[in-house]
């Protein structure tokens, strides 16, 4: 079985792990650099080990840049097969951590900006045993109409949001909002003002408060 290309981040303490982060970066990004948000965050998580993987398929024509699927109309069929495809890996890839660390998904938070929020969303709400909680940071849930009656699980979900967010934009954050609300799900979530298409530093810093403190 082929597994996704990964950074990984061991405890710093060398401790063996209790906790599994796992990081899905966002279109043209890499394993790389979502690893920026990794290695903050390890500096206050002990005993926790992060995983982040790089998707399965590369931008055209760029080398090292990967998608989890191309980013034009998520209904077509194509893009569906690629979105399947990639919810494969992920599924491949977290069953793989899970083994190799002795744990369960109650100890596994799984989390992603933009395209791996949207991931991240599409893998743990279908997930037979629930995730201890998905952080996402600038996603969506991709399409509603499919995934609410393929739920079968439900973990705790962060989300954040840039009210500036020209790329994902806010309404998709507050159509989200309600779907998960109106499915009886465990939400918290928060807008940014002035923020754009990113992880801001004060969304970074809310997210490991949060891991720190309540998982």
């Amino acid at each position: 079985m082929t597994f996704l290309k990964t950074e990984v981040f061991h405890p710093l303490n060398k401790s063996k792990p209790k906790k599994i982060i796992v990081l899905l970066h966002g279109y043209g990004g890499n394993g790389k650099n979502i690893s920026l948000l990794a290695n903050f965050w390890r500096r206050k998580l002990k005993n926790t080990i992060i995983y982040c993987p790089s998707a399965p398929k590369k931008c055209k024509n760029e080398k090292n840049k990967f998608k989890w699927f191309t980013p034009e109309n998520e209904f077509k069929k194509s893009i569906l097969l690629e979105i399947n495809f990639s919810l494969k890996k992920i599924n491949q890839f977290i069953n793989y951590v899970l083994r190799i660390n002795k744990l369960s998904e109650k100890n596994l938070v799984l989390g992603g900006f933009s395209q791996g929020c949207m991931l991240a969303l599409q893998a743990g709400l279908q997930r037979k045993k629930k995730f201890k909680a998905i952080i996402g940071f600038s996603g969506k849930i991709i399409n509603q109409e499919e995934i609410k009656n393929k739920i079968r699980s439900k973990p705790n979900i962060y989300l954040f949001h840039g009210d500036k967010d020209k790329i994902v934009k806010p309404k998709f954050f507050f159509e989200t909002q309600k779907f998960l609300k109106k499915n009886k799900f465990n939400l918290k979530a928060k807008l940014f003002k002035n923020c754009d298409h990113k992880i801001p530093a004060a969304g970074a810093n809310l997210a490991l408060d949060i891991l720190a403190n309540k998982l």
